[in-house]
């Protein structure tokens, strides 16, 4: 017989806590074996009932979400841990410094929380416990100074794009982007185009953090952004990404509202495939953490019409061996590198000939 999933459901209101156990209850594989009401309490109580995931409102009295998952990651084995997020910008702002911090991943807390026991919340958040009881890279003690602001330089920017990065990432993807995007040199030659997998809001204070803490220029796309060396734009949460080449040579992104591809909106399918079709050489893909395989048909025409070099992040440094994984065996993946190295690795091909050929 399957061990279940032992689960510990933290959120301030008993509605919510009923509700949320019902429904994880609901699944053969997973059993709550507590609540608690607060951060203090289920410190406590994940101490003594080892729970392997643990659902963790942001927003709590005596202690909150981010207190207590600060104290949850000191742990000898920590747990996973999912946060429950507001829509709200000050949730978002918490939901981005958490998964910093060491959460898995989050659910948002629909507007209506009478909807939070509909059918897609009920199958999220099942299949998110799931995902974060399989991840390996739940971080022990992790070491909150280390994150930085750094203060912007007075950086001359490239004047000419001479590579187009397309990154794509999903589960883990907003702390891996901490290790890759800040490393980047601000007068780098090239532009960067990011698919995260998030909701609407939080792609916009994932953007403003990274901004905060990189040389280069960070920024959530808007429809009709000229891509310019220096810059990283972030697919906004609900839109595909699209690139257009203009006559005069420059590339404008786009933004749509077309159906989900492979479930998601935004796909990083879409975006590098729209890529690919603008002809331009000297485009690097990069599949980093996440679970499942968007960004696996991107590569490949990457590859095959655009002769793209092609980046994967090594299993062992993933949270989540999906994205990377099917990027792999696709056969179009030109190198796989730890996290670390993923920044160091691109820029030794950055450097080249300009990319308008």
């Amino acid at each position: 017989m399957t061990k279940k999933i032992k689960v510990l459901v933290v959120d301030d209101s008993a509605f919510m806590r009923k509700i949320l156990s019902d429904i994880l209850n609901s699944d053969d594989d997973i059993e709550v074996v507590d609540t608690a009401k607060n951060g203090l309490e289920a410190i406590e109580k994940a101490k003594s009932l080892k729970p392997s995931v643990v659902t963790l409102d942001v927003e709590m009295p005596v202690m909150d979400g981010l207190s207590c998952l600060k104290e949850l990651v000191k742990e000898e084995s920590p747990p996973a841990v999912i946060m429950l997020s507001s829509v709200t910008k000050e949730g978002a702002d918490s939901t981005i410094q958490a998964l910093e911090y060491g959460a898995i991943d989050f659910i948002t807390k629909p507007t209506n929380i009478f909807n939070i026991s509909g059918d897609q919340k009920k199958l999220e958040l099942i299949e998110k416990v799931k995902i974060a009881k399989k991840s390996t890279k739940v971080k022990k003690n992790v070491v909150i100074s280390d994150i930085q602001i750094k203060p912007k330089r007075d950086i001359v920017k490239s004047s000419n794009i001479k590579y187009i990065v397309a990154i794509g990432t999903s589960t883990g993807g907003p702390k891996a982007l901490q290790d890759v995007i800040p490393l980047i040199p601000g007068d780098v030659p090239a532009a960067f185009l990011v698919v995260q997998h998030m909701p609407p809001g939080f792609t916009k204070s994932l953007a403003e953090r990274l901004n905060s803490m990189s040389e280069v220029t960070v920024k959530e796309a808007e429809d009709g952004d000229i891509i310019q060396p220096g810059f990283v734009y972030i697919a906004p949460g609900d839109y595909h990404m699209l690139v257009e080449r203009l006559v005069n040579g420059n590339v404008k992104i786009k933004l749509n509202q077309d159906p989900p591809v492979g479930g998601h909106r935004p796909a990083v399918n879409t975006m590098m495939e729209a890529l690919s079709n603008t002809g331009l050489s000297n485009i690097i893909g990069v599949i980093m953490t996440g679970m499942g395989g968007d960004g696996s048909e991107g590569v490949r025409k990457l590859k095959t019409i655009n002769k793209s070099y092609i980046i994967a992040q090594d299993e062992k440094s993933c949270v989540v061996y999906g994205m990377p994984k099917v990027a792999v065996q696709t056969g179009a993946v030109d190198a796989i590198v730890p996290l670390k190295d993923i920044t160091k690795e691109f820029m030794k091909i950055i450097g080249g000939q300009k990319l308008w050929t």
